[in-house]
């Protein structure tokens, strides 16, 4: 197999190019992939310096999107910017796979229009993985498409289904809808209308779950419209931030004894903070395109980089696109 070809928009996010540039060094020096870095070449190049700069090639890019720049905006004058160029590199078969922390609607319409849907599939939906207790959980969509049809809920179910089991390596994937209550009678008409359609989908359906269930690896792979998704995404993330800075000011604040005990427990903290930090999965893929790509957040550091570009050769490696287009194309058709 040869090495996956990763293409990473180096001058998109909060802290780009600086973080990007770090984030894609640390990548080379852990994972075999090819990493292009697609930017402004005049900044990009002074910062790839030490370990596994020599593993890394630079594609000049003259522009970057803003994060504040509207999708439409960012489509018409994608041509010449960071974003718009890595995902040519893919559209064009340079590359296997896209990375950008940069702007989310930008990137989204970007690839839809470059990259175009699987056929069978109406629209393209981000997968989160979540850090549930029994294993992780797969929730989609997770912001790209607010109002939902049924039977788009029905091709997330799909589309997570291939991906939980040829990244997560979940066997037959547990697929639910996300409601709330368990009962069937539960939940509005697109919750109700989805699920009598999952019931005959070639996916495992196991019901409604509801949002406690996220945690507990209840199912497998969660669905609901991407409005509900963005919401109870941007929830559990502050959940936990805050969560870990309550932790933080406790046990440093308290007494000699209390900072004994911390500093005893210190091993067992830092390994619970990386299996609920979302900087160990790096990013989020987004599934139904001709394509791969990895979307991460803005404000996404060297380590984030890292494992989003880890997932990204593993996207590729696993031929998630081709395990979604066979699962896909018997059953479904455009809308």
């Amino acid at each position: 197999m040869s090495r996956a070809r990763i293409a990473v928009d180096a001058m998109g996010g909060d802290h780009a190019p600086q973080e990007i540039v770090a984030g894609a060094l640390l990548a080379a020096a852990e994972f075999d992939a090819q990493i292009i870095l697609v930017g402004d070449e005049a900044r990009v190049r002074p910062l790839l310096r030490g370990p596994g700069a020599d593993k890394i090639t630079v594609v000049h890019a003259p522009e970057a999107i803003a994060m504040d720049t509207s999708p439409s905006v960012a489509l018409r004058s994608c041509e010449r910017t960071s974003l718009g160029v890595a995902v040519a590199l893919v559209k064009q078969g340079e590359a296997d796979a896209v990375v950008s922390a940069g702007n989310s609607g930008a990137f989204l319409a970007v690839a839809l229009i470059k990259l175009r849907p699987i056929e069978g599939i109406s629209r393209p939906a981000i997968a989160t993985v979540w850090p549930a207790l029994n294993g992780p959980t797969v929730l989609l969509d997770s912001g790209a498409n607010v109002d939902c049809r049924p039977e788009w809920l029905v091709q997330f179910a799909i589309m997570g289904s291939a991906y939980a089991k040829s990244v997560l390596g979940v066997a037959q994937p547990r697929v639910g809808v996300l409601s709330v209550g368990e009962e069937r009678s539960k939940g509005n008409q697109l919750v109700l209308e989805t699920a009598r359609l999952l019931e005959t989908a070639p996916v495992r359906f196991i019901g409604n779950v509801e949002g406690g269930d996220l945690f507990h690896n209840v199912a497998d792979v969660i669905v609901t419209d991407g409005f509900v998704g963005n919401v109870v995404l941007k929830a559990g993330e502050g959940m936990f931030a805050d969560l870990a800075r309550v932790m933080r000011d406790t046990l440093l604040g308290g007494n000699f004894l209390t900072k004994v005990g911390t500093a005893m427990l210190a091993p067992a903290l830092k390994r619970l903070r990386r299996r609920f930090d979302y900087e160990t999965y790096g990013g989020a893929p987004l599934l139904g395109l001709r394509g791969n790509c990895i979307v991460t957040h803005g404000r996404a550091g060297r380590n984030a980089l890292k494992h989003a570009i880890g997932a990204a050769a593993q996207e590729v490696n696993q031929d998630v696109v081709g395990k979604i287009t066979e699962l896909i194309a018997p059953h479904l058709a455009p809308t």
